[in-house]
Order: C-alpha cells, then sequence, then structure tokens
C-alpha cells in the first residue's frame, strides 16, 4: 500500500461507492460491510462483523454463496447473478464479482462488489409474465390464435412525401412477403419501431405475437435471462421462466440497439437465427422455436462493426434486407405534413381545435435541427396543444429550448413570409419538397467536389451515411 494511502482511507472511499461491498476472512466470517451493502441487506453492521456469511443470510446455502466458493478455490467470479432472501425476509436479486484475497498463494479471505437490480429484475419478471398471460397462458406456442395487442402499426401510418422513406417502406412492403430477418438502421426517434409493427402485420405472422425489447433498457447479466429464460437451479434463486424467444414463438420478435447487445449474447443469437435453438440459462435440453427477428440499430451498422459493438458474422447474418431510415432533418418535406397530422391527433385525445402553427412556428420547423426526429416534434406539439390558447400554435407556445435556437440561428436572418407568393406552387400548395430537393443538390453537390469524389469523406462532411449518400448522387445524377 502506498505509505500516505492508509486503510483508513481505503475505508472512507469504500463508504462513498455506489455498490455494495463485502469482505470476509478465510473462514467465512465477515469482517467488513460498507454501508451500501448494509442498507440493501437490511443488515446491521456491527451486530454483523464477525459472524459466517450464512449466519448472516440464513436463506443462503453454503454452495450457492460466490464468498464461499471463492475462498474454497482461489479463482474469482465475475458478474454473477444472485437472488436471496435478506434476514428480514426482503427478496433482493444482486450481479455479484468477488475477488479472493491472496497473500503468497495463501487465501485469506475474500471481497466481494454487488450492485442491486431488484428493479430491474422485478420489471423483466413482471413483463414477461404480462406476456404470457397475454398469450392465454399457452405453454406449446402453436396454438395462439390472437395478437398481443402489441403491434399496432400499418404501413399507411408510416406519413411521408420523402422519395427515399418512401424506397424504404416500399423494400419493407417485399420483406414482409418474406421470413429473412431485417436489420434497421435509424436514429433515435425516427419511427423503427413502427416499421417494425408494419412489417409484422403485414407478414403471414401478423396474428401471432409481436415482442419488442430494447437491448440497453436492461443490465447485460439480466439481458440473456430475458432473452432465453431460466431454469431452477441455473443461478442462485432462478425459477422455471420463459424468454421472450419462447414468448414470440411462431411470432416476430424485435430486438432494438441491438449495438448494446454483449457480444457473447449476440453469439446465441445467432444460433437462433441460424438453428432455431435456444437454451434456457442453466439448462442443459434445447428448445427449438420459430421467430422471426427484426433487429435495429440508433448508429451507422458499419460504425458499430468497426466499434466492436455488432460482430461481423451476426451482421452478415441479418445484412440480407437493411433498411436505413432518414433522419427528420433529411426529410424537411415531411414536417408540414407530420405538423398536420399531430395537430389532429391531439386535438381528438384533447377535445382542441387548433388549425395550425403560425408562420413563425413553422419557420423554426423547418429549421430547427431536431435530434430527437418526429418522436421530439411530437412531443412538441402534445405540449403546445395539452397547454397553448387560442386556435394556433404561436411561438411562446414552445419549448424554451426551441425558442431559444430560434433567437440564436434563425431570428437575425433575411425572412421572407412563408407564402405562396415567395414559394413554388404546385396545385393549391407550394412544392416544398422540390424546394428541399434542390438545396439538397447544391449542397451534396459542392461537399462532393470539396471531397475531390471521395465518398466516404462526402459522408462524413454531410453527417449522413455512405449508403445514403450513394442513393442521392444517383438520384442527383451526381
Amino acid at each position: 500500500m502506498h505509505p500516505f494511502l492508509t486503510l483508513e482511507h481505503v475505508k472512507f472511499m469504500l463508504e462513498y461507492i455506489s455498490d455494495g461491498v463485502q469482505i470476509v476472512d478465510e473462514k467465512g466470517n465477515l469482517i467488513y460491510c460498507n454501508r451500501n451493502s448494509a442498507m440493501l441487506d437490511d443488515i446491521n453492521i456491527s451486530d454483523s462483523i464477525g459472524k459466517h456469511i450464512t449466519e448472516i443470510y440464513p436463506s443462503l446455502k453454503e454452495e450457492e454463496s460466490t464468498l464461499l466458493k471463492v475462498l474454497a478455490t482461489k479463482t474469482p467470479i465475475f458478474n454473477r447473478e444472485q437472488t436471496y432472501r435478506t434476514y428480514k425476509g426482503k427478496m433482493i436479486a444482486t450481479i455479484n464479482s468477488t475477488l479472493p484475497i491472496l497473500n503468497n498463494g495463501h487465501i485469506e479471505g475474500a471481497i466481494e462488489i454487488s450492485r442491486n437490480i431488484t428493479p430491474y429484475k422485478e420489471l423483466s419478471e413482471r413483463y414477461l409474465d404480462l406476456q404470457s398471460m397475454v398469450q392465454g397462458g399457452d405453454t406449446t406456442g402453436r396454438n395462439r390464435a390472437t395478437r398481443t395487442d402489441v403491434a399496432v402499426f400499418n404501413f399507411e401510418d408510416i406519413i411521408t412525401n420523402h422519395s427515399e422513406f418512401n424506397r424504404v417502406k416500399a423494400v419493407a412492403m417485399k420483406a414482409a412477403r418474406t421470413e429473412i430477418p431485417v436489420l434497421i438502421y435509424g436514429e433515435t426517434g425516427t419511427g423503427k419501431e413502427l416499421l417494425t409493427q408494419a412489417i409484422h402485420n403485414s407478414s403471414k405472422r401478423k396474428n401471432r405475437p409481436f415482442i419488442a425489447q430494447n437491448c440497453a433498457a436492461l443490465p447485460s447479466s439480466l439481458l440473456e435471462g430475458i432473452l432465453f429464460g431460466t431454469v431452477k437451479g441455473g443461478f442462485t434463486g432462478a425459477v422455471d421462466r420463459k424468454g421472450l424467444f419462447e414468448l414470440a414463438d411462431s411470432g416476430t420478435l424485435f430486438l432494438d440497439e441491438i449495438n448494446s447487445m454483449p457480444q457473447e449474447l449476440q453469439a446465441k443469437l445467432l444460433r437462433v437465427l441460424q438453428d432455431g435453438i435456444i437454451r434456457r440459462v442453466g439448462d442443459t435440453k434445447e428448445h427449438r422455436v420459430d421467430v422471426r427477428i427484426i433487429a435495429a440499430t440508433n448508429i451507422d451498422p458499419n460504425v458499430a462493426i468497426e466499434n466492436g459493438l455488432i460482430r461481423r458474422d451476426l451482421y452478415y447474418r441479418l445484412n440480407t434486407v437493411t433498411l436505413w431510415i432518414p433522419k427528420l432533418s433529411d426529410r424537411k418535406e415531411d414536417i408540414p405534413l407530420l405538423t398536420k397530422f399531430f395537430i389532429d391527433k391531439y386535438n381528438n385525445q384533447l377535445y382542441r381545435n387548433f388549425i395550425g402553427v403560425s408562420e413563425e412556428v413553422m419557420r423554426l420547423f423547418l429549421n430547427y435541427s431536431w435530434e430527437g426526429n418526429v418522436r421530439e416534434l411530437e412531443h412538441v406539439i402534445e405540449g403546445a396543444v395539452n397547454f397553448a390558447e387560442g386556435n394556433t400554435i404561436e411561438f411562446m407556445d414552445l419549448p424554451p429550448n426551441l425558442r431559444n435556437y430560434y433567437k440564436l440561428h434563425i431570428e437575425h436572418q433575411i425572412q421572407e413570409p412563408i407564402t405562396n407568393h415567395h414559394l413554388p406552387v404546385q396545385g393549391e400548395h407550394f412544392n416544398l419538397n422540390q424546394i428541399v430537393e434542390d438545396a439538397e443538390k447544391r449542397a451534396i453537390e459542392k461537399a462532393y467536389e470539396d471531397s475531390f469524389h471521395n465518398i466516404t469523406q462526402t459522408a462524413k462532411v454531410l453527417g449522413i451515411p455512405r449508403q445514403t449518400l450513394q442513393y442521392k448522387l444517383k438520384k442527383y445524377n451526381l
């Protein structure tokens, strides 16, 4: 130990870390416990110090204790899930990493760091139980005559006049008639699950289960059990429980943010895609399932592969059909359409009578970056319809971040009114689509020239994926 770092310093630091920490001697008697561990496990530190670990946790069997196992084997255990009852009877779920304390090869004790995952565990189990209840308790997966009523959107619910997005829809409609896996790329809020539900509802599986799981929403240690299920005895506190693959049998499983799935789980997913076989956590038996996988990522798949977030072999298996959803700032012609759609939606829900937005608001909407994409636009309009007065959404009805953006980036620009006299007219409406396409073509042409016709560099300058750029170069004959 460093001369300036004493045992008291170490204890002081351990008191303020967010995880629980316990240390036992070579016999398994507790010699240290920090406050977070004591609060998690309902134990009194002064009463517990010196007692054997099994005395402190009456429900814990010696063969199930990670601390005692490390004392016996001198081998560390990492990220082990454990479920147990405290002395007061409260059920706790943790992820433990346990390390031996060695002195010249002699075991002198063990230290365990525990992260509380009880809320996640309870939430995930309720979710699985609800999915099972919705399916009527059928355990075979072959007699489900009704949908889970989760997939409610169809292709007609995807509102767009954007040429590329309409091409994506056309490809998705063709993919819906097949059984092949699909990979969707789109930023957060672009509508990945909406497109997935539309594919499911246009497929022959439309009357079968549709289940969606965000791979980033749960700790990785829980995700395996959620997806593949568990068997009693598979780990401490495990029970027999179906996973999402079994619950989605004969239907569709949507795995969002697959780039957040641990590599070892991606390997198991690859096996399901190849063989249709799963194995519950802790089980020796295999189960065959018939599940269509639709996966999504919120970052460019090529970037995810380069950074080791998606396995190459899994990507190649999913890449049979890849759908790239453009972000809202790239489909500005859809902003007036979506604005009207959301105003009508919340007028009906909230019994309001808004007829539209002011010219100032529409100018802001057309110039704003929309990092949250369609979801952000919807939330802005929902808030305005809830609290605005009159029948038009005005500038002051918008959130502060949008108003600040307007003042910083738009207010001092030379502005002409958005009227039919200043915009190309098509029928009774101005042709916003043509305006946006002309500006887009000029921007791409300049960036392409400045980058000496290097597609990778041009895509980087424009902030769009290579595949999107290649499509637009072909579209504009560049």
